[in-house]
């Protein structure tokens, strides 16, 4: 099963987790279970793996049965992650773990529609519930289609993109991934580091239809109030809205974000809750050069880690800042 999609930095999540007998620990991004697994097999411990899609837990049922009961599988958000490890008696965890963005084997399946390589129905949903790929770039008006490519796909040429696709869509609606991709190859030049001109449109859509940059916000702040006193967290992110989004949130939490009033006037303590978290590096993990030759999914991927103070949690509030 982990065959189809290898684990990026594994060994180095694991390390920064240091899972040991008698603690719980939460993959809230079970996808195929390479984590999980790895936890498992490092000790003694019980994993609660929570991911949105149902294909991907019923994928993972057999290692429920392998790893006798100290694996729990559950459908949800992991934006719940603190109510999910309540409802199964958990008052505190020892650590929680994310591998953001999507899995290899969604990506590999036409129906799923993330793929802009093979074709199939423009969906992009992790889950079973919210409007499609397609229900967006049929109905979006151009200004917030092209926002949307820009912010959410750091794409250049967004507002040239969603002309081609008002255009396209008066013609015949847009329902399958071959016919959206060829809509932006035909107005946007082929880079020369070889990356498809479609990959940015298709990121940027699958965000905004999964709301993942909302849904890793509300992650970490869950995760903040899960985790007990020297509990750990680790985030593997693989493109910059992730990463620079987890390290905006460490450090805040870190106090390494305090800044004063104004450049004009002496610093000042700012007037924040205590810190929740230290971190275990300033410098994220990045793979080695053997792991990014091996995995090519791997070359983008950025892990940062932290242990958990015995600080309250902050109130829960939307980060600032997309980027």
């Amino acid at each position: 099963m982990t065959g189809l999609h290898q684990p990026v930095l594994l060994a180095e999540t694991l390390a920064a987790l240091t899972p040991r007998d008698g603690d719980t620990l939460i993959d809230a991004t079970f996808g195929r279970g390479g984590y999980a697994q790895g936890m498992l097999d490092a000790a003694d411990c019980r994993v609660i793996g929570i991911d949105r899609d149902p294909a991907a837990l019923a994928a993972g049922a057999p290692l429920e049965t392998r790893y006798g009961g100290r694996l729990t599988l559950v459908e949800g958000r992991f934006g719940t992650l603190d109510r999910i490890a309540g409802r199964l008696g958990m008052a505190a965890v020892d650590g929680v773990t994310f591998d953001l963005g999507v899995s290899s084997p969604q990506i590999d399946t036409p129906e799923r529609g993330f793929s802009f390589r093979s074709d199939g129905p423009l969906d992009m949903r992790m889950g079973r519930d919210g409007p499609t790929a397609a229900d967006l770039v049929n109905a979006l008006p151009e200004e917030d289609l092209a926002t949307t490519l820009r912010d959410l796909g750091e794409e250049r040429l967004a507002r040239r993109i969603a002309r081609a696709i008002i255009g396209a869509r008066q013609r015949s609606p847009i329902d399958r991934t071959s016919q959206l991709a060829e809509i932006v190859r035909q107005v946007v030049p082929r880079a020369r580091d070889g990356i498809d001109p479609a990959t940015r449109t298709f990121q940027a859509l699958r965000i905004r239809v999964n709301d993942e940059l909302g849904e890793l916000d509300r992650g970490l702040q869950a995760a903040e109030r899960a985790l007990g006193p020297g509990g750990r967290l680790a985030v593997v992110a693989f493109h910059s809205l992730e990463d620079r989004r987890v390290k905006r949130f460490l450090n805040e939490r870190t106090g390494a974000g305090a800044k004063a009033v104004s450049r004009h006037m002496p610093v000042q303590p700012v007037q924040r809750p205590a810190p929740t978290f230290r971190l275990v590096s300033r410098r994220p993990v990045r793979p080695g050069e053997r792991e990014a030759a091996a995995n090519p999914r791997a070359r983008s991927a950025r892990l940062r880690a932290a242990i958990r103070t015995e600080a309250p949690a902050w109130p829960a509030t939307p980060l600032e800042g997309v980027a």
